[in-house]
């Protein structure tokens, strides 16, 4: 029972690294630039979403463009609106990868990532996730099966929390800005400040998805650290909400 245990934390701590990175890297800095992070810094994490995801992250930074560009309408690769709730929260990795696929629109919406030479590796990511996986046998003592157990809670989670992000936050929640994009602050803990979905819809350039006192990102807790040891700079000191959303009072 204790390696048991044991197991399950593991997938779930890799599991918030995993999600701490999607946000702070794959979303904030790469697909919207909100963020411009030192080199070291950066290489740190796309070795580790590597490792831990196999995500390439101009398919990403596409689909997620292209999520911006068609907001709930025909285009949006992963609308709960559109494909329904359960097809989003069960089935946005699919969602994902048919998106993901889609080389026009990668092109089209990526066109100002310019592959590197690192990308000859990186874009291997089964073998990132191969090696991720070789190193939980570290902690785990060598057991393959506590090992399996962690990369399938990890597995499971990772996909599962970011999912919510798209079925959730367009689906329930408080809207303090016009669209169907909506704030949950229990997500947000569980998403490292992604649940603050209306937040980020408003402005999506702002490195900061908490606009109120009461809402909490745990991401921006990281990148106002980093900002301190200047291992990144940060585009906007307040969030510039777009002139089609509605403004709510009292900006922190």
């Amino acid at each position: 029972m204790p390696g048991i245990l044991l197991a399950v934390i593991v997938g779930l701590a890799v599991c918030q690294v995993a999600i701490f990175l999607t946000t702070i890297y794959l979303h904030r800095t790469v697909s919207h630039k909100a963020i411009t992070m030192r080199p070291g810094l950066q290489f740190a994490c796309r070795l580790v979403l590597w490792l831990t995801t196999g995500i390439k992250p101009r398919q990403w930074a596409a689909v997620h463009r292209r999520h911006h560009a068609f907001v709930d309408v025909e285009g949006d690769p992963h609308s709960p609106i559109i494909e329904g709730f359960w097809q989003v929260q069960l089935g946005n990795v699919l969602l994902y990868r048919k998106a993901a696929a889609d080389r026009a629109a990668v092109d089209r919406y990526a066109k100002d990532l310019v592959p590197d030479r690192w990308d000859k590796v990186f874009d291997h990511g089964l073998i990132g996730l191969a090696v991720g996986i070789g190193i939980l046998f570290l902690p785990l003592w060598g057991n393959w099966k506590l090992v399996a157990l962690a990369a399938g809670v990890h597995v499971v989670s990772y996909l599962l929390l970011n999912s919510a992000v798209n079925a959730v936050g367009h689906t329930f929640g408080r809207r303090p800005f016009n669209g169907n994009a909506a704030n949950s602050q229990w997500l947000a803990w569980l998403t490292a400040g992604e649940g603050l979905h209306s937040n980020h819809h408003a402005a999506p350039t702002s490195a900061r998805l908490s606009f109120h006192r009461r809402e909490l990102d745990p991401g921006w807790w990281f990148i106002a650290a980093a900002k301190k040891l200047r291992w990144l700079t940060v585009r906007h000191t307040e969030p510039r909400v777009s002139s089609r959303a509605r403004r709510t009072p009292e900006l922190v």
